[in-house]
């Protein structure tokens, strides 16, 4: 009787020792994860498991499927942007050689031309210049400063806004309204560099003839506050919709290019993003995360 009673006492020892270690080895998988997803939500992959478990190998299997995606995207972008900057580069270098050639060409022994020099050297000061504020355009956007955080008020940061572009909206027959779904709503922000991306979204929907800009905010469901600018413009071309953040590139005559790809530098450094949501008919939505 006594054998037995040890025995059984045995076996709910080992149960529960083994509960136990299931319990805490649980316990260490989700803090795993949880501090898994942290790294992936900053972007920050150097990170792996050192523990040959299977658990521990496929977590690392997904952080490496995470890298090559990036490095694929990353390589994307690049690729992009070199293309642009030589694009840019090209047709303003290109009229410069050309130009001076031919007006190296029409000289004669004495100095004479039968070209206009002074209408050549005109334009291709013209075209230094046009150059010369290209590449102050590329040091802007790739010097972006940190931001200056501090607690802004919402309904007084866009409130502002509105206000400051109210002349230009009326000018445009537009009107411009701020909707909170929820009150009291701050962002832990800088206020300049937060501003500009707003004014910039908005000049955006104006030059797009839009006649309602509809800017809303509330709280997500990760606790993050979103920030929502609607317009009924026209929309973003489709072609156009997965490039507009690439530094340069732009669909107006004489946009620079740098409005949106400085807003998604900016909200980087803020932790949070800007994402295009929609573009036809109907509306164009813009949404800012700010974690």
């Amino acid at each position: 009787m006594k054998l037995g009673f040890v025995i059984l006492l045995c076996i709910i020892v080992a149960i529960v020792a083994a509960v136990i270690a299931a319990l805490r080895t649980r316990h260490k998988d989700i803090k795993k994860v949880a501090y898994m997803m942290d790294a992936l939500e900053d972007g920050e992959l150097n990170f792996r498991f050192q523990d040959n478990s299977r658990f521990n190998r496929t977590l690392n299997r997904i952080r490496t499927i995470f890298e090559k995606q990036r490095q694929a995207h990353e390589q994307d972008s690049w690729t992009k942007l070199i293309r642009v900057l030589t694009h840019e580069i090209m047709n303003t270098v290109s009229p410069i050689a050309s130009l001076s050639d031919a007006l190296s060409k029409s000289m004669d022994k004495n100095g004479h031309s039968s070209l206009d020099v002074k209408a050549g050297l005109d334009t291709i000061s013209d075209s230094s210049k046009n150059l010369i504020k290209f590449v102050e355009t590329y040091r802007q956007l790739s010097g972006v400063a940190r931001p200056a955080r501090k607690a802004i008020d919402l309904q007084e940061l866009i409130g502002g806004i509105i206000a400051l572009n109210s002349e230009y909206a009326a000018s445009c027959g537009a009107v411009c309204s701020y909707r909170p779904l929820e009150p009291d709503l701050m962002i832990y922000a800088d206020e300049g560099q937060i501003s500009q991306i707003l004014i910039n979204l908005i000049k955006n929907a104006l030059q797009a003839d839009a006649r309602h800009i509809d800017i809303s905010a509330r709280i997500g469901k990760d606790d993050e506050v979103i920030v929502q600018v609607a317009n009924d413009g026209e929309p973003i071309p489709p072609s156009a919709q997965e490039q507009i953040f690439i530094p340069f590139y732009t669909t107006k005559k004489e946009g620079s290019g740098i409005g949106l790809s400085l807003a998604r530098q900016i909200m980087r450094q803020h932790n949070g993003s800007i994402e295009l949501l929609s573009s036809d008919a109907s509306r164009t939505v813009f949404e800012l995360r700010f974690r």
